[in-house]
Order: structure tokens, then C-alpha cells, then sequence
């Protein structure tokens, strides 16, 4: 349940986010009124940390805005533009009287609609390195021709179709540019609910006060995905979460799983989980039960729709529900602000809640056949892109739980690594590659030298710019492909290069690749006749490790700049391969 308008913009007055390491810039242009809007982001993105700040154009200035190179909207330099239009001003009077015009008249007007809309993306794109988020348009309940709407050549509804397809397909041409469902939103809460012909008329209001919080809320999702702040990992109860009745004690022919209406509900939720798995989402187990009972459910029911291979850490025990979350969250390697925990017991949402608030701990209903909608209502998941790597996520963590049994197994680190038979891909960056070297520049935390958030159209400039190397690499083993899971860019002067990125997924962190792939850049600055690498490191609470690799490695800190002389012979480690491609 949101709060309600009056709540955000009082809470909004009295925020201090000065100390906040994530910065965003979000401008907000529109066709009419969005009283609150603001406010509601600037209050939930102070709630995940980040520093916002606003543009907020004039009343219906928005054409004047984007098409002039020196308006002030560029000189704001936003990280994310929303471009919030409605249909009545964009159609003008034609949207009371387009049933009397004729049909080349409505479809020369049309692509005159379409056209402007393609003018205003062509001069925003060469102005801006900004996301572009355009509302479509809602199709409205009523048409002027009553009931032969549809008999219509060229009807009402149909126009306004046409135009929201035609955005669908510039958008998909456009990699800065996205199309938030607007007549969706409309119709998931009710036209009558989200416009009120009073606000409308007092202050040409299209967005109620009391719907304002929700859309916020759906514009939060692209806020997430640019800054990184989405989540990746669902945990789950098993016991009236992933299956009715408690498997203890029911018997494993006594639990609701598939045949009675709520036995149809939690198969419903896991193929909603399943879904979001195939996406990319980590699910894994946190259940309070009999090892052998619960698995013999997982591995033989014949409703059941997750298996073990869809979860990448499961924990079921009789031990404390947060000390087997922080056990997932430190054998996956994902913060805590990355997991969702759904648990249907009050006390464990409780005890959860509590020990580690940045977990978002969902209170489930009572009623089963409630979890999918409410699944399908988090916003937590969008991702503005999704790579080769987002949708093998679930297998890859699927495969580094073998990764850790054979880590159990053997003796020592050295019979590890060399067991694994590690092999990494040095790649240079291409227009396939761009999208995930951004990702992970958005979303590596913990080892990163810089922790700088790079768009995919910045990395596209780097890649083409002569006086930079923008690179990555893949790294497989006998378990199977880790992805793309390391990135650099280096600046290149005369004498000397200069480490701009240098990050690499936690999931891989601990196995030399590092070593690796530093390696293998200062070769080849050895080749260019190159004296010494710099490295600089930016400090947040969380990349300590990026730092004490490069103390390790050899690097010495001359003032704010760590270096590295090229006088000594380059070793590669010797349990893996690089090749360069």
C-alpha cells in the first residue's frame, strides 16, 4: 500500500541525502500537470540511498526543451529523462473531432504525429547521453463512434494504436530510448480512478492524487536499473510458500501442490518464479524442515515445478532463518540489498525485517492464490537490458554450487584452482558486448577500482576512441560458462596508461582471474612500449577488496594515484589459460 501524496511531500522536505555515494540526475518533462511526482522519487530514491536531484521543465514546455541544444534541460545533464505525455494535448482538437475528418486526412495526420515524435528522439539522442523514458498513450474507454468504433476504417482507437506501435518500434532502434505502458498503468487501476474530469478542468491535472504515489512507483523501476539497485535473488520458505501444509507433518501425499484451488495456487507461484528464473533471477532456499523430507518433495512430486537445479544455495535445517540468510548471501557472493525473502510466517518476516533491513521482506497474504499477483507487482527485477549473461544466470549459479562441493572436497586452495581447469577469454569491446560491459560497470560493487557507472552509449564512445582500450573478459571452467565477468578500460597516453575501470563479478572473485587479466593488460603495455601503469582507486564502503588487490599485486600509492613499473618480467598464473580473441 503507497502513502499517500500528502505524506510524500512532507517527508520530501526534510530529507538530507548529502551523504549519499549514489548521485542521479532525473528530469521530468510532461504536457501536463504532475503535482507530487517529485516529490514521490526524491522520497523513495532517499529510501535505497541515492542522492537525487530534479529538472522539472515548465508547463507543456517540453518540444521547446528538447529541440533547442542550448535549453536549459541540457545544461542539467540528466542521467534519466521521463517524458511524460497525454493524448488530448498531443492529438489537439483532433481528439474530440477526428471522426469527421477523412481518411487520408487522418493518416497524413498520423505521420505527422509520428514524425514530430521521431524529431524530438533524433535531436534529444545527438544532445544527450541520457536514458529516455516516453510514456505512450492510454486508449480511452468512450470512442465518438459509440459502438461501430471498430466498423470504422480509421477509428479513434485505432489511431492512438497506431502511434503507441509506431513508438514501440523507435524505441527498439533507439538503445537510449524506452516506452514506459502508460495505457497499461490506466487500465490496471481504471481510467475513472487515474483521471478526474475536475482536476482535469481546475489545473489540467491527468494524473489524480491519489494515483500519483503508483506512478511514481512504476518510474522507480528504470531508477533501479540505471543506478544498479535492483534485486537478483529471491529466497524462499517451503512450507505454505512453495507448497501448502507442512511437509513434516502432512506427509509428502499430505501437502497442497497442483488438484485443489490453492494446490493450483502455489503452482501458479512457482511458474511465476520459474519464469523469473529463466530471466536471470537467483532463487534459493531458507526452510526450517527435515533435510530428506523436503528434498524427496523437490526431487519426486509430480506438481512440483521447481527442482533443485533451479536454486543456486539451498538451506534446509532447523538453524536460525537469518544466519542461513547471511550463509546464502555470503556462498552466492550478493549483498543483502540484493535478496528478496518470502516466508510465510510472521515471526521470521519479523526476525528478518530486524537483523537486515536492506533485505526486502515480503509479508505474504494468507490466501495463496494472492503470491503471483503480488509477484508480478514488485518492480524489483526490470532491467533496462538483458544480456546472454542475465538469462544463463540460473544455471550459473546453479553450476557454482558444484564449484563449492568440490572446494569442500579437496585439501587446499592450489588443488581447487588447478581442478577447475579455469580458461579466460580476453575479448575487446563490440556492439554485442557493449550492453553487458555497461551492466557491470552499473552493478560491480564490490571489486571495482572506481565504482564509475558507465551507459551503454558512453562505453560505445570509449570503444571507438582511439586514445582508449575497452575490453572484457569470459571466464569458463570444467562446471561450465561464467559469462562475461570482468571489464577494464584503460586510457592510453604516451609513457604511461591510465586504469580508468577495472571490475570483476563476485561470483569469480578468489580464483587468480584477476591476476589474469591485470597480467595480460601490462604485457601488452610492455609490447607499446609503455613505462608505467596508474590505477586509480575511488574508496566506498564496499570495494575494499579492489584496493588490496592492487597492494597485492605490486602496485605502489604515489599520492592519489596507485602505479606500477614495467621493469620486471609479466607472469601469468599458472593454473589457467588466456587466449585473446
Amino acid at each position: 500500500m503507497e502513502k499517500s501524496l500528502s505524506e510524500y511531500i512532507g517527508l520530501s522536505k526534510n530529507i538530507d541525502n548529502s551523504n549519499y555515494s549514489k548521485k542521479l540526475k532525473v528530469a521530468l518533462l510532461s504536457s501536463f500537470t504532475l503535482n507530487g511526482l517529485n516529490e514521490v522519487l526524491h522520497v523513495k530514491c532517499s529510501d535505497m540511498g541515492i542522492r537525487y536531484q530534479s529538472y522539472i521543465s515548465g508547463y507543456n514546455q517540453y518540444n521547446q526543451e528538447l529541440l533547442n541544444p542550448e535549453s536549459d534541460y541540457y545544461k542539467f545533464c540528466p542521467d534519466i529523462t521521463f517524458l511524460i505525455l497525454d493524448i488530448r494535448n498531443f492529438l489537439g482538437d483532433n481528439f474530440y473531432n477526428f471522426h469527421i475528418l477523412s481518411d487520408d486526412t487522418k493518416k497524413e495526420f498520423v505521420k505527422e504525429k509520428i514524425n514530430h515524435l521521431e524529431n524530438i528522439i533524433q535531436n534529444f539522442e545527438k544532445n544527450s547521453n541520457s536514458k529516455l523514458v516516453i510514456t505512450n498513450f492510454n486508449i480511452p474507454y468512450y470512442s465518438p463512434n459509440g459502438i461501430i468504433e471498430s466498423k470504422i476504417k480509421f477509428g479513434l482507437h485505432e489511431m492512438i494504436e497506431k502511434i503507441n506501435h509506431s513508438l514501440r518500434d523507435i524505441s527498439k532502434t533507439h538503445n537510449s530510448i524506452y516506452v514506459y505502458d502508460f495505457n497499461q498503468f490506466v487500465s490496471k487501476h481504471g481510467e475513472k480512478n487515474i483521471f478526474d474530469y475536475r482536476q482535469f478542468h481546475l489545473g489540467d491535472i491527468q494524473i489524480t492524487f491519489n494515483f500519483m504515489p503508483y506512478f511514481g512507483y512504476e518510474l522507480m523501476s528504470y531508477i533501479k536499473s540505471i543506478t544498479g539497485t535492483n534485486r537478483k535473488c529471491i529466497v524462499l520458505d517451503l512450507d505454505n510458500t512453495l507448497w501448502g501444509g507442512v511437509v513434516g507433518e502432512d506427509g509428502f501425499d499430505g501437502i497442497e501442490l497442483g488438484q485443489t484451488a490453492n494446490g493450483k495456487a502455489f503452482v501458479d507461484f512457482q511458474k511465476e518464479l520459474l519464469s523469473l528464473w529463466q530471466q536471470g533471477i537467483i532463487l534459493a532456499i531458507n526452510s526450517k524442515n527435515n533435510f530428506d523430507d523436503a528434498m524427496k518433495v523437490i526431487h519426486e512430486h509430480p506438481e512440483m515445478i521447481l527442482r533443485e537445479k533451479n536454486f543456486a544455495n539451498i538451506q534446509i535445517n532447523w538453524n536460525d532463518k537469518a544466519q542461513n540468510l547471511l550463509q546464502i548471501s555470503d556462498e552466492i557472493n550478493i549483498g543483502l540489498n540484493s535478496i528478496v525473502f518470502f516466508d510465510d510466517d510472521k515471526l521470521n518476516q519479523t526476525r528478518i525485517k530486524q537483523e537486515f533491513p536492506e533485505v526486502l521482506t515480503i509479508e505474504l497474504p494468507e490466501d495463496p492464490s494472492e503470491f503471483s499477483p503480488l509477484l508480478k507487482e514488485l518492480n524489483d527485477f526490470n532491467v533496462l537490458q538483458r544480456t546472454d549473461e542475465d538469462t544463463k544466470r540460473g544455471q550459473m549459479y546453479t553450476e557454482q554450487r558444484k564449484r563449492k562441493e568440490l572446494e569442500k572436497s579437496v585439501s587446499n586452495l592450489d588443488d581447487f584452482l588447478k581442478e577447475l581447469d579455469i580458461k579466460v577469454k580476453m575479448k575487446k569491446s563490440n556492439e554485442f558486448l557493449i550492453p553487458r560491459i555497461s551492466q557491470l560497470t552499473l552493478k560491480t560493487n564490490q571489486f571495482n577500482l572506481t565504482t564509475r557507472r558507465y551507459q551503454e552509449e558512453e562505453i560505445k564512445n570509449f570503444s571507438s576512441n582511439t586514445k582508449f582500450i575497452v575490453g572484457c573478459a569470459q571466464v569458463l571452467d570444467k562446471f561450465g560458462d561464467n559469462g562475461i565477468t570482468g571489464v577494464y578500460i584503460i586510457k592510453k597516453n604516451d609513457k604511461s596508461w591510465l586504469i580508468d575501470t577495472f571490475l570483476l563479478s563476485c561470483r569469480i572473485m578468489g580464483r587468480g582471474v584477476e591476476n589474469a587479466i591485470l597480467s595480460q593488460i601490462l604485457l601488452d603495455a610492455q609490447k607499446n612500449g609503455i613505462d608505467e601503469i596508474q590505477a586509480e582507486f575511488i574508496p566506498t564502503q564496499k570495494n575494499q577488496p579492489a584496493e588490496n588487490f592492487l597492494s597485492d599485486f605490486g602496485f605502489k600509492k604515489q599520492d592519489e594515484m596507485w602505479i606500477y613499473k614495467l621493469n620486471n618480467e609479466i607472469k601469468l598464473p599458472n593454473h589457467l589459460k588466456v587466449e585473446i580473441e
